[in-house]
């Protein structure tokens, strides 16, 4: 298949035409031509009209239904989901059932999605079953193509396991992934601990929870000279500490997901349980030093926390409610909304097409002559409403339906294939 873009803004610091309007050739799934002038005939042509190209996106910390949970979500459908928020790949949490817990997960999320657009990358699990106790093959995983590893939506609450993971991975350079949160300070919180949460009258989460694993991860990373990422933070001490622990030149990295970035605990005044995720929403000052934290590099990436949910165990009373909200369609539109004012648009895609391969030791992609076709087109001063029928992933637990939003992808080219929103 002959492809051309045309109208394209490039954002890629690596390419000459960065921040230029240029015209993209595809010949059979690598580009072939880069320029501002094309004599190309005979070709599919897609025009951008001044909309922006940058390398495809990538998502770390997916949750993947597939397998033990389809009824949430399955390789179909969150494809469809990924391509229409933006991403080309995503490394997926190994919270399924079973559990990517041994080679033969792995195997089977590289196989089940290997006729897919989008790259799946498995997450190999810390610990047998997520459960937190005893440690699995993560060599054996590594070898199978595991990008990273970590108990996904079980954040590891044994400091001695949490060491030994970082000391297994440290001869292959691999790349531990936590999620900050102390369940024993958290003690059956529902929301953050503050004033929203006093006066709704439900039990909170404190910020200590997520601060107090922060600081010990970080001790271990020291400890053991090795790659730590803690995903999906949502404090200000939390942006604190990691920003001395990068000064000290350690190897932590972070991310920070889109909806922590555009709302705060007020948004949960009227008991709507799609707001309810975790991390929690924290306060409007958290939110602060999340953004800051983002703009002097602080904060490596943004991510969709995608976490699909039926409605029976989500349409409930807040109380009962699971914690979780999909966000691969909208984590860009929302994080853009949030942000335009704050950082420039190369700054934000910066969090979402370089700063997650950079944290998962991935290959830096770039837009070249001779490379694969592996582009995501938005535009971000697009507006849009969010409607229910626009969700491509099976459940639809979003607090986003009817939201107004700045910023949307129109179309993903990978390889030979050309998908338009």
């Amino acid at each position: 298949m002959q492809l051309l873009i045309k109208n394209a803004i490039l954002v890629d610091p690596a390419s000459k035409y960065n921040g230029e309007k240029i015209n993209i050739f595809i010949i059979d799934g690598k580009i072939k031509q880069i320029g501002k002038r094309l004599g190309v005939q005979d070709a599919k042509v897609y025009d951008a009209n001044g909309a922006y190209v940058s390398p495809g996106w990538v998502d770390i910390g997916t949750q993947v239904g597939d397998p033990g949970f389809e009824h949430r979500e399955d390789f179909r459908s969150i494809e469809k989901a990924a391509l229409a928020g933006g991403y080309t790949s995503m490394a997926c949490l190994p919270n399924t059932y079973p559990p990517i817990h041994s080679k033969s997960e792995v195997l089977y999320v590289i196989n089940s999605s290997k006729n897919s657009i989008v790259d799946f990358l498995p997450i190999g699990a810390i610990s047998d079953d997520c459960a937190g106790k005893d440690i699995t093959e993560m060599y054996d995983m590594r070898a199978a193509g595991a990008i990273a590893f970590s108990d996904g939506k079980n954040p590891i609450q044994d400091s001695g396991l949490m060491m030994r993971a970082l000391q297994y991975v440290q001869p292959f350079n691999g790349v531990i992934i936590n999620q900050p949160l102390d369940k024993n300070v958290a003690q059956h919180g529902q929301l953050h601990e503050g004033v929203v949460s006093t006066s709704l009258g439900l039990r909170g989460i404190p910020s200590m929870a997520e601060e107090l694993v922060v600081q010990r991860d970080i001790y271990l990373s020291e400890y053991t000279s090795s790659n730590l990422h803690l995903l999906n933070i949502s404090t200000a001490e939390s942006v604190r500490l990691i920003r001395l622990a990068k000064k000290k030149g350690l190897k932590v990295t972070a991310s920070v997901a889109a909806l922590n970035l555009a709302f705060n605990d007020a948004a949960l005044s009227d008991f709507d349980s799609n707001f309810k995720v975790l991390p929690p929403l924290r306060r409007a000052s958290d939110q602060k030093a999340l953004i800051q934290g983002l703009k002097d590099g602080t904060i490596d990436c943004i991510t969709s926390n995608h976490t699909p949910l039926e409605s029976e165990v989500k349409n409930l009373e807040f109380l009962f409610a699971e914690f979780g909200a999909i966000g691969l369609q909208t984590a860009f539109s929302l994080a853009n909304s949030a942000l335009h004012k704050k950082l420039s648009i190369e700054e934000i895609i910066e969090k979402i097409a370089f700063g997650p391969r950079k944290v998962l030791g991935l290959p830096m992609k770039t837009i070249a002559v001779g490379e694969p076709a592996d582009l995501t087109l938005f535009d971000p001063q697009l507006e849009w409403t969010f409607e229910q029928k626009d969700i491509l992933s099976k459940s639809k637990n979003s607090p986003l339906i009817g939201s107004r939003l700045k910023g949307k992808v129109t179309a993903v080219a990978k390889g030979k294939d050309l998908v338009m929103n």
